[in-house]
């Protein structure tokens, strides 16, 4: 991403914060006790203040190398998103309230009753985000039907949305490494979004990786374009695994064999540099056995509607990461998380990721890696 592509970013984003922060200053610390309004804005400028330091340190990289000063100026971020779903809540239900014909008297304590459920709310929310966005990811077994599959109990374990970078490092990975060889899997594929920084940065957190035992494949994700695609092609391939850039590997023995397809993200189209070809993708490939394709975003299906694709793997969505903004999400991608059949013979499972974007924070989105027990 150039620099002036990445300033407008961040002006939009700050533009989007301010405001939101604004909003949550006006119709929640603003309709709490008076003696409240004070600290609310000193909040919210404290908060506003990090976000700036944040958004500055994205384009110069000015902080030192601190894991504890990145976590915390990366929180402001998801606190000003958690505290606006605290308002809107807030602000609906006072807006109701007002209609009930309460006393003023009564409506007086009704209202510090519910003004100190609110805060104590906002306060176990933003807890519950943290506590679990800094939690190693769950194992989640799925089970997927495919027809004619040559390999009954045939097992994938996918990796997504590690965002290897400034939080997530080589220990996180030795340990994502170790839960997956425990798993013993046929195959490891990796969908995209395992940088969040330049490829030579963190260079000493992704030789984990080496040491998986499965054969192992990558498609890239939008953020392996914001760091440079071709330093991490070349990387990700110095690790042992073999990158599917828009190709396909015939994959299986004298039993039975099955296709594995994998198809660049949508953001090389944006950044005219490895688009998604679903044609090269596919070039050589026997439709009349099992296809299986690997693409970061959910989306990507519209591009085989007319291939077969009996399994589709993804990622990207983060399952939401922090509830209730996969509601948001959903704008943009047909699917959240989890297994579904978007047509007759046609499968998409979407894995919630392994890490985190931005601030370690989790709601109702935990962390997980994915055990894919195919059965035919």
């Amino acid at each position: 991403m150039s620099i002036k592509q990445q300033l407008i970013f961040i002006s939009i984003f700050l533009t989007v914060l301010a405001l939101t922060n604004y909003y949550v200053y006006r119709r929640f610390f603003c309709q709490l006790s008076p003696r409240l309004h004070k600290i609310g804005a000193l909040l919210m400028i404290t908060i506003m203040v990090g976000e700036v330091v944040f958004a500055v340190d994205i384009v110069t990289g000015f902080l030192p190398e601190s894991l504890a000063l990145y976590l915390m100026i990366s929180l402001f971020i998801g606190s000003t998103f958690m505290l606006l779903v605290v308002a809107l809540v807030y602000d609906l239900s006072v807006s109701v309230s007002r209609r009930v014909p309460f006393d003023q008297e009564r409506r007086r304590v009704i209202k510090v009753i519910f003004d100190t459920a609110m805060l104590l709310a906002a306060a176990s929310y933003l807890w519950r985000g943290f506590s679990q966005g800094t939690r190693l990811p769950e194992v989640n077994d799925v089970v997927v039907r495919i027809r004619e599959f040559p390999f009954n109990g045939f097992t994938i374990v996918q990796l997504t949305d590690v965002h290897v970078g400034r939080t997530i490092k080589r220990e996180f990975m030795q340990e994502i490494v170790a839960r997956t060889n425990a798993m013993q899997p046929d195959m490891v594929v990796i969908t995209g979004d395992l940088f969040d920084l330049p490829p030579h940065k963190i260079r000493r957190d992704l030789e984990p990786l080496k040491a998986l035992d499965a054969p192992t494949y990558f498609v890239t994700g939008n953020h392996e374009y914001f760091h440079g695609v071709e330093p991490i092609l070349k990387q990700v391939r110095e690790l042992g695994i073999k990158p599917l850039t828009n190709q396909n590997v015939l994959f299986g023995n004298e039993a039975g064999k099955f296709n594995l397809v994998g198809i660049n993200d949508l953001s090389g189209a944006r950044f005219g540099v490895r688009p998604p070809d679903v044609d090269a993708a596919y070039s050589g490939v026997d439709q009349s056995i099992p296809v299986i394709v690997l693409s970061h975003q959910p989306k990507s299906l519209s591009l085989v509607e007319q291939k077969r694709c009996d399994l589709m793997l993804s990622g990207h969505t983060h399952g939401g990461q922090i509830f209730p903004f996969g509601l948001l999400v959903k704008l943009d991608q047909p699917y959240l998380w989890g297994l579904h059949e978007h047509r007759p013979g046609q499968q998409i499972f979407v894995s919630r990721g392994a890490g985190y974007w931005g601030p370690p924070l989790r709601v109702l989105a935990p962390s997980e890696i994915s055990r894919i027990v195919i059965t035919t």
